[in-house]
């Protein structure tokens, strides 16, 4: 039997939504979420999915519940991918729940042991790796591990004070 490993507190939820800017306002509506900005075709500077070169060519809008941020995602394109592995281009569903680790090289070695397959390994532009670990035999939904990072901080801090105080309004804003 392996050791113990205890997964580190989740950050953020991600959902699968077919249009994340409507979504964001149909949640800032119904649930007060928000409000959420919305980064369309985020570039990468790399990405590997199943070990593979790939294009991941997304969109995404980032907004507070709580205390737990929450990520609309939505894929571009046919190409083969965490999303369209996982979802038809008009479904909904929890697609990940995301993580900081301190050590994200010797936690992805751990997953691996246990059976996981990192699905996609990516480095943003401006120099972040991160992984999505398959963990949906388990948890029906994909674990996002990122490292501790400053800038990361940075922007989890700033989308959480935006929703301090939010009266509703521009429930949606382009970065």
């Amino acid at each position: 039997m392996n050791a113990p490993f205890a997964l580190r507190a989740p950050v953020q939820i991600a959902y699968h939504v077919p249009d994340p800017e409507r979504a964001a306002i149909d949640l800032a509506q119904r649930f007060g979420w928000g409000p959420f900005f919305l980064m369309e075709h985020i570039p990468l500077a790399s990405c590997l999915y199943r070990g593979q070169p790939a294009v991941f060519d997304h969109t995404s809008a980032y907004g507070q519940a709580g205390e737990m941020m929450v990520e609309l995602i939505h894929g571009h394109g046919d190409a083969p991918s965490v999303l369209n592995e996982a979802f038809a281009p008009d479904a909904t569903g929890v697609h990940h729940v995301a993580c900081f680790e301190t050590d994200l090289e010797a936690a992805l070695a751990v997953w691996e042991q246990r059976g996981a397959v990192v699905a996609m390994r990516a480095t943003t532009t401006t120099g972040v790796d991160f992984a999505m670990v398959d963990t949906r035999p388990w948890l029906g939904h994909y674990l996002e591990l990122y490292p501790s990072v400053r800038a990361l901080a940075k922007f989890y801090a700033y989308v959480k004070s935006a929703a301090v105080g939010w009266d509703g309004s521009r429930p949606v804003r382009r970065l």
